[in-house]
């Protein structure tokens, strides 16, 4: 992780539309070193859209994006030596089914980084020691849980040590069984300092990991604050409506 003075991550006043329809109207958020920033909000209210847009998947139509003090949406940036920084990881797992665990999270380091075939190997035992997925190294994925995949998606992320971490919904095509063993992932992630910017709808998960939760409803972050503040105190009246249905829903 990079020890880069001020915050790993500054979004200022980035908007994103598809075609006619806005999605991010105005995005304005600081991550400092080490924090971890959960989004919350319904569906659609542009959560995975900025994920996208800070891992340059998705290019913006106004603002500008820092990461560690550096613009990555000026123009000329090297795109794919911006991407070596930060790690991505999507509800879907994305893994290559042909290849084996360990393939699968040695591709990146061996072709990307140049990482010599037992340096990347090593780096990746590694980790799959760490998470509880070293006797899996030699299986190819339909042979794991979709909990065991999702680990693995985590991991192969992490193997190129990014100064970055972004989880788009990790849990969400997840049986409910298998969820907590992605979340204890992500909370060793946490606890070892890992920078995270997070969307989920585990309202729970992210009370506990966050060091703060933004409420994001139709483009905007409505509101923002310590998930004490956020789930107990909520100001805005819509966020307090989303809190409820969730309530309701037991989800919290």
């Amino acid at each position: 992780m990079s020890g880069a003075p001020g915050p790993a991550l500054r979004i200022e006043d980035v908007h994103k539309s598809f075609g006619r329809t806005p999605v991010l109207l105005g995005i304005d958020l600081t991550v400092a070193q080490h924090e971890v920033v959960c989004l919350i909000g319904a569906s659609g209210s542009g959560k995975s859209t900025l994920l996208r847009c800070v891992n340059l998947l998705e290019p913006i139509d106004a603002g500008r994006i820092f990461v560690a003090g550096e613009e990555i949406t000026a123009p000329g940036v090297d795109v794919n030596r911006i991407r070596r920084r930060i790690g991505i990881v999507f509800q879907a797992f994305n893994l290559f089914p042909h290849m084996s665990v360990l393939d699968n999270v040695t591709l990146a380091p061996r072709k990307v980084l140049r990482l010599a075939p037992a340096e990347a190997a090593d780096r990746a035992l590694a980790l799959l020691e760490r998470f509880g997925l070293a006797d899996k190294r030699a299986e190819f994925p339909d042979r794991l849980s979709g909990g065991q995949q999702q680990r693995v998606a985590i991991v192969r992320a992490l193997a190129m040590e990014p100064e970055l971490l972004l989880l788009d919904e990790v849990t969400s095509a997840l049986d409910p069984e298998l969820v907590a063993e992605v979340l204890a992932v992500i909370r060793e992630l946490a606890r070892g300092g890992m920078t995270m910017l997070i969307a989920t709808h585990e309202m729970g998960f992210a009370r506990d990991i966050a060091n703060r939760v933004c409420f994001l409803d139709a483009g905007r972050i409505l509101e923002e604050g310590p998930p004490e503040q956020i789930f107990r105190t909520p100001r805005a009246e819509r966020t307090q409506r989303f809190l409820q249905r969730v309530m309701e829903a037991g989800r919290l």
